[in-house]
C-alpha cells in the first residue's frame, strides 16, 4: 500500500478502520462519503492526514485511484462504475484487512441468513475457552481492520452478504453458511444472487479446508462446492446431528447432551450443531466444550429474556431483522401463543411465511414503523391486528391484548432504520418499555 492513492468510501466503522490501516501502511488515504454530516470519529481522520471528501464523490477522483475500499451496504453509484470499467480494483473492508494482517492466523468465517452471529460468539468463546487468542468481529462488533496489527491464533469473522461482494483472495480456513432466507431483496436481484454473495466466502477454499453447511439443504451446499474444501454438515441426519435429547459429533463420535446445553430451541441446537462443526480443524477436547455450552447464554437482543408480569413473558429479538428471523423466534418460543410487535423499515421480501407461523401461534400482532401497513396487509383478519407509533405505545398495547401463559416478542422482521439508529437501540427502547410496565416481576 506503500504510496498507494486509496479511495475508502463510506465512513462508518469499517470505513474508518480501513481509512486507519491503510494510513499506518503508508497509502495516501481518501476518504468519501455522500452524506455531508458524518460523525465526529469520520471528522477526526483530517487530523490525522486523511483527505475527506464529504457530501457527494466526484473530488475523490475514483478513476485515478490505485485502490478503492468500500464499506458494506453501499450501493452501485456512477463514479465507481467509472473507476471499475477503468480497472481500478475494488475491495471490502474484510479483504483489506485479511490482506494487510500484521500475522495471518486461520479465518473462521460465518454467513447465513439466521443465526451467524449467535453462532460466531459461541466458536469464538470455545476457542477462548482452551487458550486461544481469538479476534471476533466482522459484521458483528469491531472490524478486523482496527485489529490488522494484533497477534491471534484464530479469527473470528461473521460476514455478510454486502461484506462478501467484494472478495478476490479471502480465504477462510473454516466458512460456515447455516442458512439462506429471502433477505436484502431491495439491494439483491433475487435470493439467487443474495446467496451467491454470501457464497464467494467459499470460493478460494482447498482441500484442506472445512465448508460448514445444513444438512440436506442443496442451496447451502451449492455455495459449499464452488470451493475444495471438505463439506461437513449440521442438523438432523448431519455429521453434526441434531436429535431430540443429543447433539451428536457422528465422525468423533461425542455426544452433548441438551438439557445440559444452556441455549434453548430447536434454532439454538442448530446454532451450537454449526459451531460444533466449524470448530473442526481446532480439536478442542469434549470436556471444555461441554463446559462452554452450558455456560454460553447467547447475544443481548436474540431471543433474550426481559421479565415477565402478570403471567406473560417478554423477549427482545430486536435483531430479528428479517422475515426469516422473525417466524423462527415465533416458532421457537415455549408459550402457546405469541402477541408479536413488528414492523420497520421494509426489506422488500414477502411476509406470507410470517403469516403462516402467526396463524399457528399468534394471538395478536402489534405493528410499528413504514412497514407498518404492508404487514397488516398481509395478516389480514389471520389474527387480531393493532398499530402503534412508539414503542412504548405497542408494549403497551401487547399488554394488554396478552393472556397470562403467552409471551410478548418483539422480533420485527425489518430493519430498524426507520425509526431507530439500529437493532440495539430498537431493543433497548422495549426492554425499557417493558421494565417500566407496573406490575412486579415474576420468576
Amino acid at each position: 500500500m506503500k504510496d498507494k492513492r486509496v479511495v475508502v468510501v463510506g465512513l462508518g466503522t469499517s470505513g474508518i478502520a480501513a481509512c486507519r490501516l491503510l494510513k499506518k501502511r503508508g497509502a495516501h488515504v481518501v476518504g468519501t462519503d455522500s452524506k455531508s454530516t458524518v460523525s465526529d470519529a469520520a471528522r477526526a481522520l483530517a487530523n490525522e492526514g486523511i483527505e475527506l471528501v464529504l457530501g457527494g464523490h466526484g473530488a475523490a477522483r475514483m478513476s485515478e485511484a490505485d485502490l478503492i475500499v468500500i464499506s458494506p451496504g453501499v450501493p452501485m453509484f456512477d463514479e465507481l462504475r467509472a473507476a471499475e470499467e477503468k480497472g481500478v480494483a475494488i475491495w471490502g473492508e474484510v479483504e483489506l484487512a485479511t490482506r494487510l494482517l500484521a500475522k495471518p492466523a486461520p479465518i473462521v468465517a460465518i454467513g447465513g441468513t439466521n443465526g451467524k452471529s449467535t453462532v460466531t460468539s459461541l466458536v469464538g468463546a470455545l476457542l477462548e475457552r482452551v487458550g486461544s487468542r481469538t479476534f471476533i468481529g466482522g459484521n458483528l462488533g469491531e472490524p478486523l481492520a482496527s485489529h490488522a496489527d494484533e497477534s491471534f491464533d484464530a479469527i473470528v469473522l461473521e460476514v455478510s452478504s454486502f461484506q462478501m461482494e467484494r472478495v478476490e483472495s479471502f480465504h477462510p480456513k473454516v466458512a460456515a453458511l447455516l442458512n439462506v432466507t429471502p433477505d436484502h431483496l431491495d439491494r439483491y436481484e433475487d435470493v439467487a444472487a443474495y446467496a451467491n454473495a454470501k457464497g464467494n466466502a467459499f470460493s478460494n477454499q482447498t482441500a484442506g479446508d472445512i465448508a460448514v453447511v445444513p444438512a440436506n439443504d442443496e442451496v447451502c451446499l451449492a455455495q459449499a462446492r464452488r470451493g475444495k474444501g471438505r463439506v461437513v454438515t449440521f442438523g438432523p441426519g448431519g455429521d453434526i446431528d441434531v436429535l431430540a435429547h443429543a447433539i451428536v459429533d457422528r465422525k468423533n463420535e461425542i455426544s452433548y447432551e441438551r438439557r445440559r446445553i444452556y441455549l434453548k430451541g430447536g434454532h439454538n441446537a442448530l446454532n451450537v450443531a454449526a459451531a460444533l462443526a466449524a470448530i473442526q480443524p481446532f480439536a478442542l477436547p469434549s470436556l471444555e466444550v461441554t463446559e462452554v455450552l452450558a455456560s454460553f447464554r447467547g447475544l443481548p437482543h436474540r431471543m433474550a429474556f426481559v421479565r415477565r408480569v402478570a403471567g406473560v413473558a417478554y423477549y427482545d429479538d430486536s435483531k430479528g431483522t428479517n422475515v426469516g428471523a422473525s417466524v423462527t423466534a415465533v416458532r421457537g418460543i415455549d408459550e402457546a401463543k405469541v402477541v408479536l410487535i413488528a414492523g420497520g423499515k421494509d426489506k422488500g421480501g414477502s411476509y406470507a411465511p410470517l403469516v403462516d407461523a402467526l396463524r399457528e401461534r399468534g394471538r395478536a400482532a402489534v405493528l410499528i414503523g413504514e412497514a407498518k401497513e404492508l404487514i397488516a396487509k398481509a395478516i389480514g383478519d389471520t389474527i387480531p391486528v393493532k398499530k402503534a407509533a412508539s414503542m412504548d405505545e405497542a408494549v403497551s398495547l401487547a399488554a394488554k391484548v396478552a393472556e397470562p401463559g403467552d409471551a410478548v416478542l418483539l422480533s420485527p422482521a425489518c430493519s430498524s432504520f426507520d425509526m431507530f439508529a439500529d437493532y440495539k437501540a430498537r431493543g433497548d427502547a422495549f426492554v425499557s418499555a417493558v421494565q417500566a410496565l407496573p406490575g412486579e416481576s415474576q420468576p
